[in-house]
């Protein structure tokens, strides 16, 4: 089966390592173009390009503001991301709760650490 093209899908956009540090940091607020360089240390070019990645998908949107170019976050279009990995939260809960019951019986095995005597202070 051929894979999506990235600009068709929110998955396969956000596959990216890249594209989701910047989804992360759009969701601070609007923010240029520059700051989005800055801030992942990034060449402008390969910003620009995973900007317009995320624009085609409609996870970002952009407005001009003078000699600037203001990239904002398009949370919703996140939506179905989220519903799909929500489909594996009864999964995390079955092992948390597996995990804190094992917990729990191991302590109640191992005896009170005051009720043993403190063999360094024997004689």
């Amino acid at each position: 089966m051929a894979r999506a093209p990235t600009t068709s899908d929110a998955f396969n956009a956000v596959a990216e390592p890249r594209r989701r540090q910047i989804i992360e940091f759009l969701a601070r607020g609007e923010r240029p173009v520059n700051d989005v360089v800055e801030a992942l240390g990034l060449a402008q070019p390969q910003v620009s390009k995973h900007l317009r990645v995320l624009r085609e998908v409609g996870l970002v949107s952009v407005r001009g503001a003078g000699r600037e170019r203001l990239y904002t976050l398009n949370a919703d279009r996140l939506k179905p991301i989220h519903d799909w990995v929500r489909t594996f939260e009864p999964f995390w809960d079955h092992q948390l709760d597996r995990i804190k019951e094992r917990a729990e019986r191991k302590a109640a095995e191992r005896p009170a650490a005051k009720d043993q005597p403190d063999s360094s202070t024997e004689g």
